[in-house]
């Protein structure tokens, strides 16, 4: 066998590892699509209307199996669409729970320390004493 030089060579043909996991979810991304007749390049959203209209216009014409391939494709970009969108939901609610969490960092940080020093009512959630009840409570302290 043969001894392969060279650091980077890599089994298959030497093709670039990309996963297929890893679709571009840009509203921006820019599809080469090769479709049944004709190749049309354009956004996911410009991908599916156009081949919406095409299928409309197959059906049209009554080529029921080339507005079907048409169709098909852009059911293929519909999903896209989708997919994208669920992610930007994904990610807009993942954003909203960060900042939650900042804003209640920050206002734990601004909470004053030293609540054990609390000279307010009951902390199990009773009532204050009035003013006058803390008055008498005090002369009474006072006349023992």
């Amino acid at each position: 066998m043969k001894r392969i030089r060279g650091r980077h060579h890599r089994a298959g043909g030497g093709t670039p590892r990309t996963s297929s996991s890893q679709t571009p979810l840009n509203r921006n991304h820019v599809f080469d699509s090769n479709g049944p007749d004709l190749r049309i390049r354009g956004t996911a959203q410009q991908l599916f209307e156009k081949y919406l209209q095409l299928g409309r216009d197959a059906t049209g014409t009554g080529d029921r199996i080339l507005a079907e391939a048409y169709f098909q494709h852009a059911e293929h970009y519909f999903r896209i669409l989708n997919a994208m969108n669920q992610a930007a939901q994904q990610s807009q609610q993942e954003r909203n729970e960060r900042q939650a969490q900042r804003q209640r960092a920050y206002e734990d940080r601004r909470e004053p320390h030293g609540e054990e020093n609390y000279q307010g009512g009951d902390r199990e959630g009773g009532e204050q004493p009035s003013f006058e009840a803390q008055r008498s409570q005090d002369a009474s302290a006072e006349a023992e």
